[in-house]
């Protein structure tokens, strides 16, 4: 749990970066923003966990499937979910702030997900 740790607050700061960036310097939208996040911070988290984290020695493309998968769809459920929660909690706020605040909240929602998933899952032997 704390190399875990470690590799995701070296990805939260890469991926929350680009994704802070691509939206309020690029007006990218809200999805491609935060799915940015995931592409580029995906690429770095599957070789420190697969390597550091999880010492996982398999080369097959099984593994990178999984972890994919898993990629996918805790990203799609956290920001989905942080969303419309997001709109309907500050409501009366700015459209600009309320993507903010819901992308802060997926990123939150994503790394339990994420964890859960890698952990019980994605590097899981067999």
């Amino acid at each position: 749990m704390l190399k875990f740790i470690l590799v995701g607050i070296v990805n939260t700061i890469f991926g929350t970066g680009v994704m802070f960036i691509f939206y309020n310097f690029f007006h990218f939208s809200y999805w491609v923003s935060s799915a940015s996040n995931y592409i580029f911070g995906s690429i770095l988290s599957y070789f420190l966990n697969k390597h550091f984290t999880f010492q996982n020695k398999s080369k097959s493309l099984t593994t990178v499937t999984k972890f994919t998968i898993n990629i996918t769809l805790c990203y799609l459920v956290a920001y989905g979910i942080a969303k419309p929660l997001a709109i309907w909690i500050f409501s009366g706020f700015d459209t600009n702030i309320q993507n903010n605040i819901a992308m802060l909240a997926g990123a939150v929602f994503f790394v339990g997900l994420n964890y859960l998933g890698q952990r019980f899952w994605a590097f899981k032997e067999g």
